[in-house]
């Protein structure tokens, strides 16, 4: 990795300092601690971090907003929502406590959980546990369950928190007869994020006859069908503002998404040099950059099997139809 001052192509000594007011001390720290990785003479920054997503109310609002897109909608949320109703059966059957904490990971709206909470709680005793990076979703999401008045909703400041600090959070939800943990990690979540990372981070956080139920799109032979639904304006629109936060604005890159790696990326690509003074900093973007901002890994029904069966030693998979997605209910 590297911001140093060498030069991958030429460069004009006299290129202007860009300065910008709203520059975002976390976003731009981000980009001088990863610094670059050279694909031939392409600098790629990587900055596909989820927690980025939602600095601010306006960006996690523009997250929720993406449900309403109909490409996201189809792909995602109905295949996900028509799974959860088809297997609720057999999910509650593998219920063996009286009680549950329902910790949702990365809540969103709490409109999935919702889903859960309702059935889950004609069997057992339920409490709802929202967790997120951003505040503006855990307040969306309890606002969500208490109006539905579908059970205790557990509000406080631990609450947000990211994905690496779970093994700290968890044991503080383990409260008088609610010891057992049913976890959610939907909305294809996982694929956003190193895989190992995540999932080490959520075993450690889970205890015997804890679950996890994880939703994540599947691999599919067709790579422009995979593409077709992140390559519109919304996300484009959504994800920018990651972009802006390091200072950079929306006339200077153009979007673009390929498939690399099993995975799907979110791309800006600079139209010009650019160089951002910060903090007594600066960074220099080339035209021609790479700047990920978000990832979407799938796989197979074999490989999401393989990945997951290394840190649950219960791990049954629901696909549906078409194969195209897939609900993981996983036991530690």
């Amino acid at each position: 990795h590297s911001t140093d001052n060498r030069e991958v192509r030429g460069s004009n000594p006299r290129r202007p300092i860009f300065k910008m007011n709203k520059v975002n001390d976390l976003v731009f720290k981000e980009v001088l601690k990863r610094g670059y990785n050279l694909e031939g003479q392409t600098r790629v920054w990587n900055l596909a971090d989820s927690k980025l997503w939602h600095l601010t109310p306006k960006q996690a609002q523009g997250f929720l907003d993406l449900e309403l897109m109909e490409s996201y909608k189809k792909s995602i949320i109905d295949k996900e929502v028509h799974l959860i109703k088809e297997y609720m059966e057999p999910i509650i059957k593998n219920l063996s406590e009286k009680q549950y904490n329902i910790i949702d990971l990365g809540c969103g709206n709490g409109k999935k959980a919702a889903i859960f909470i309702k059935d889950f709680s004609k069997f057992v005793k339920v409490r709802y546990c929202p967790i997120d990076i951003s505040s503006y979703m855990v307040s969306k999401a309890a606002k969500t369950i208490k109006s539905l008045k579908l059970g205790e909703v557990i509000e406080f400041k631990w609450n947000i928190s990211d994905f690496e600090n779970l093994s700290n959070i968890t044991p503080l939800l383990r409260e008088s007869n609610f010891k057992n943990h049913f976890l959610l990690l939907l909305g294809n979540t996982l694929g956003n994020f190193d895989r190992d990372d995540i999932l080490n981070g959520i075993k450690q956080s889970m205890k015997k006859n804890d679950y996890i139920l994880i939703g994540n799109g599947l691999n599919s032979s067709n790579q422009e069908e995979a593409l077709k639904a992140y390559k519109n304006t919304f996300i484009e629109k959504f994800l920018v503002r990651v972009i802006n936060h390091i200072g950079l604005s929306n006339e200077d890159v153009s979007y673009e998404v390929r498939f690399k790696d099993s995975r799907v990326e979110m791309i800006y690509i600079l139209k010009k040099d650019k160089t951002v003074s910060y903090l007594n900093k600066k960074i220099r973007f080339y035209k021609g950059d790479f700047i990920i901002t978000a990832v979407s890994y799938k796989y197979s029904k074999e490989e999401f099997q393989k990945i997951l069966s290394k840190f649950f030693k219960d791990v049954k998979i629901y696909t549906d139809t078409e194969k195209t997605y897939a609900l993981a209910l996983c036991k530690k």
